[in-house]
C-alpha cells in the first residue's frame, strides 16, 4: 500500500530541502571528486534525508562491495549519537567516499524512541558496534578501522577499548563533541538529577539508559575510562565547538595525552558557531575529519559564517 506523507511532513521536508540546497559545498571541502548530489553541509539536510528515506544509509556508506585502497587502508566506521546514521553522517560520507574511502554505518542502540539509537546502556551499544566492526573487517579483508564518532557515538567506544578487546581493530580514533568526561547538559542534568535522586525512577535510568551513563559525576564514567594511554598506537584526535549546548563544557570532549590531537573549531575559524547537532555536517569539522584520516592532502579550511542547525552562509 502506498504511504501518504502528511501536508505538514511535506512543507518540513521542503524547508529542509530549500536550507540545504541553498549553503551549497564550500569550497575549502578537498574530496578526489564532488559527491553527486552534493553534500548540503547543513544538519538539515539530514533531518530532511530521514523524511524521504528513513533509517536508510547515508550516501556513500556500505558498499559491501568495497575493498579499502593502498592510500587509505582502513575502512571508515560511522558511529552517531542521540540519532541515526541516516540524519548524522549525511554530509560526511559522501565527502569520504568521494575521496576514496570504504564508508560504513549502523544505526546502534534503539530502543523505546523508535529510529533513534545510542539509548541502551554503553555496554549494549559497545557490543553492537564491535559486532559490526568485525562485519566490516570481514568483508574488507581489512586489518583495522579507523572510527569517527559523533556525541554517544564518540564516546561508547571506550567500552568497546577497555572491555571487549577493541584496541588491535582501530587505527584512528576521532570523537566529534563526545560527553568523554560526562555531561551537563547546559545545566539541566543537575537539576534532573536533583528531582530524581534517591528515587526508582534514578534506578531504572542508571540501568536502562545509555545518555543516562555519561551523566556529569556519574559512576559509570570510571568504567568507560575515556584515557588515550590504554591504547598508545591508537591516534585519537577530538572535535569540539564552544557553542555545544549538549555535550557541555565543551572541553568534556577533550583528551589529554601524546597520542592526542584536541581541535577547537572556533581556533580554526573564528566565525563558525555551529553547536552539538550541525557539527557533524558542518564544514570546517568535515575538512578537520577529512585531514585526519587523509593527512597527505590536508589543508587549511574555508571560512565562513556558520550557523547551528542550518549551516554555512555567505561563502
Amino acid at each position: 500500500m502506498r504511504r501518504i506523507m502528511p501536508r505538514w511532513s511535506k512543507r518540513l521536508v521542503g524547508l529542509c530541502a530549500a536550507l540545504a540546497l541553498s549553503v551549497g559545498l564550500p569550497t575549502g571541502v578537498a574530496v578526489a571528486d564532488p559527491p553527486a548530489p552534493p553534500p548540503s553541509y547543513s544538519y538539515f539536510g539530514g533531518v530532511a534525508a530521514q523524511l524521504t528515506a528513513p533509517s536508510t544509509p547515508p550516501p556513500g556508506a556500505n558498499d559491501w562491495s568495497c575493498r579499502p585502497s593502498a592510500a587509505h587502508p582502513e575502512p571508515v566506521v560511522l558511529l552517531h549519537g542521540l540519532s541515526n546514521d541516516t540524519i548524522t553522517w549525511n554530509t560526511l560520507a559522501p565527502v569520504l567516499n568521494a575521496a576514496g574511502f570504504c564508508v560504513f554505518t549502523a544505526t546502534y542502540g534503539t530502543g523505546p524512541l523508535g529510529p533513534i539509537g545510542a539509548i541502551t546502556p554503553v555496554e549494549e551499544s559497545a557490543a553492537q558496534i564491535g559486532a559490526f566492526i568485525d562485519r566490516v573487517l570481514a568483508a574488507t579483508g581489512a586489518a583495522k578501522v579507523d572510527i569517527v564518532g559523533h556525541s554517544m557515538g564518540g564516546a561508547v567506544p571506550f567500552y568497546y577499548l577497555n572491555h571487549l578487546g577493541g584496541i588491535p581493530k582501530i587505527d584512528d580514533y576521532v570523537a566529534m563533541a563526545a560527553p568523554l568526561h560526562g555531561t551537563t547538559l547546559s545545566g539541566l542534568q543537575s537539576m534532573f538529577a536533583g528531582l530524581v535522586a534517591g528515587s526508582d525512577l534514578e534506578a531504572l535510568l542508571n540501568s536502562t539508559c545509555g545518555p543516562c551513563q555519561m551523566s556529569w559525576g556519574s559512576p559509570f564514567l570510571r568504567t568507560l575510562n575515556p584515557d588515550p594511554a590504554i591504547a598508545p598506537a591508537i591516534r585519537f584526535t577530538t572535535v569540539v565547538s564552544r557553542y555545544d549546548e549538549i555535550a557541555t563544557p565543551y572541553t568534556t570532549g577533550m583528551l589529554e595525552g601524546p597520542n592526542v590531537r584536541n581541535i577547537v573549531l572556533q581556533d580554526l575559524c573564528s566565525t563558525d558557531y555551529t553547536e552539538h547537532y550541525e557539527l557533524t555536517a558542518d564544514p570546517v569539522a568535515v575538512r578537520a575529519v577529512l585531514d585526519t584520516l587523509d593527512p597527505a592532502r590536508a589543508g587549511a579550511p574555508t571560512c565562513a559564517v556558520v550557523l547551528p542547525f542550518i549551516g554555512p552562509i555567505g561563502r
